[in-house]
């Protein structure tokens, strides 16, 4: 059995990058959507919420309705096709190219030491939360999620939550946002 299932958002119109498909831009010679499933390795199961395209790893497809709805409509989405109401599931955008499963390994054993905790997001520079690089117990969503999640933050339901902070240790808090991300994503030694 798998210690998480994760849910990994790959939608947005990526409009600072020219509404390019952005997490099918390489890194590395790997897409940015590839570098996040390879983060969750081994997690079960991979669901990606946004529209269909070849991956390297086999994942659940799935989108939020109506199309569109922002990343909190598309988290419900992927949590509903999450089984395991007892377990923790990864909540990650797929623009962050220097995650690793050592990303994913930390948040683990913070929640392992903290069973009280709803769960665990990555920090960056001053302890600001990155929302969409966390590992949380899906009960815990489940009950916290609002009724209507159409066009608003994941940080409306994440934040509420308190969940531990553990700081990034490299880049892994990066994402892929505008030109000028790309570069540094794709500069080496990052």
């Amino acid at each position: 059995m798998a210690e998480f299932a994760a849910v990994v958002l790959a939608g947005g119109g990526a409009s600072r990058l020219g509404g390019v498909d952005k997490v099918m831009l390489p890194v590395a010679g790997r897409s940015l959507l590839d570098r996040t499933l390879d983060a969750v390795a081994g997690a079960d199961p991979v669901v990606v919420v946004g529209p269909e395209r070849p991956t390297a790893t086999p994942v659940r497809w799935t989108a939020e309705e109506p199309a569109g709805g922002g990343p909190l409509s598309a988290v419900e989405a992927g949590l509903r096709m999450i089984d395991d109401a007892g377990g923790l599931v990864a909540i990650l955008a797929a623009d962050h190219p220097h995650l690793t499963q050592d990303t994913l390994a930390r948040l683990r054993a913070a929640l392992r030491e903290d069973p009280e905790a709803g769960g665990a997001v990555l920090s960056g520079p001053g302890g600001r939360a990155q929302w969409l690089i966390g590992l949380w117990r899906v009960r815990t969503l489940r009950e916290a999620m609002p009724a209507e999640v159409r066009n608003r933050p994941v940080r409306a339901l994440l934040a509420p939550l308190d969940p531990l902070r553990i700081d990034a240790t490299t880049a892994e808090v990066s994402d892929v946002d505008t030109p000028h991300d790309l570069r540094r994503a794709r500069t080496p030694d990052r």
